[in-house]
């Protein structure tokens, strides 16, 4: 373990805002170089130099995240509303993504998926988005400028508006947005987020400080609302005990035994359902078996096709 290279004069980092690319051939160190604007130092971690620095945002960065490769990455400010993905080798701005626009969050995660085709943030608030990286040809453009009727119509005002319209809002017409959502539930809790193949299928996985793992289904061909597949505990104390069973709205289907029932206050707008688990049923018992060591049952978290690192 000797001491290879120290970076010296870096701003401030009170969160330990740092990333590292996990290529061999592209092994790089992301670091922020303010703590008043939102730059990122990319840092030639194999041939121990400073590579480039960024211009990401105005703000100062709460988010940093590399691909699988070490090609690109992924920032985002504290206000949380913009992300944005570079191209490491030259800095070049690759896509500009709006997780929001009524509401600042501080983004709690980053991750691309590992083909490096989708993107997912996590955020204090209760929605995860996931957008899809793709890149528009010029041929899409052509078609999408002649479709006939309404669309066709919008597509060409909006282009046609770019000429005259301030920066901002020509820049904000052209912002991705989200491709799929979940709604978590809990909101406020730290949590990390990552998009993985399970037994051959995509799947979101988020795991939150308080001890719980959510497993979420990813239709990457139409998108929308991803659907909960399976909820853990992971500490395994608590058998019975939920985010959701204290009053917390809980969508998707219900896992291991869990009831529907209606809210208490009616004059709540929104439908929430809280969720009460059955202490003693099978599937409780054999996750809460699972999370000893060694796990009695056949359900085991360190089984990378099951649960892969987040």
């Amino acid at each position: 373990m000797k001491v290879l290279h120290t970076i010296r004069d870096t701003p401030p980092n009170p969160m330990g805002l740092c990333a590292l690319s996990i290529s061999n051939d592209n092994c790089y160190l992301a670091y922020p170089g303010s703590n008043s604007i939102g730059q990122v130092q990319i840092f030639d971690a194999q041939n121990l130099q400073a590579k480039t620095m960024i211009p990401a945002h105005d703000s100062p960065l709460a988010a940093i995240a590399f691909n699988a490769t070490g090609t690109k990455v992924a920032t985002a400010s504290e206000k949380g509303t913009v992300i944005r993905v570079f191209n490491v080798s030259d800095g070049a701005r690759l896509h500009e993504l709006r997780r929001g626009m009524k509401r600042c969050a501080t983004i709690f995660s980053l991750a691309f998926s590992p083909d490096a085709l989708f993107l997912i943030a996590s955020s204090n608030t209760e929605t995860v988005h996931v957008f899809k990286l793709e890149e528009v040809k010029d041929t899409q453009r052509v078609v999408v400028e002649e479709q006939p009727g309404l669309m066709g119509w919008m597509s060409k005002a909006v282009s046609a508006s770019a000429s005259y319209l301030p920066a901002p809002v020509t820049d904000m017409l052209s912002q991705g947005r989200a491709f799929a959502t979940i709604t978590l539930p809990f909101q406020g809790i730290r949590n990390v987020c990552a998009i993985a193949t399970i037994q051959k299928h995509p799947r979101v996985v988020v795991a939150s400080t308080d001890g719980y793992l959510y497993i979420y289904n990813l239709n990457t061909t139409e998108g929308g609302d991803c659907t909960l597949l399976k909820q853990h505990r992971l500490d395994g104390s608590g058998e019975g005990s939920s985010p959701g069973s204290e009053g917390g709205p809980v969508l998707g289907p219900y896992p291991g035994g869990a009831k529907k029932t209606e809210p208490e206050h009616k004059s709540n707008a929104k439908r929430t359902y809280s969720v009460s688990y059955d202490v003693d049923s099978d599937k409780m018992s054999e996750m809460a078996a699972a999370c000893e060591s060694p796990p009695k049952s056949v359900l085991k978290f360190d089984d990378d096709s099951e649960f892969p690192p987040v």
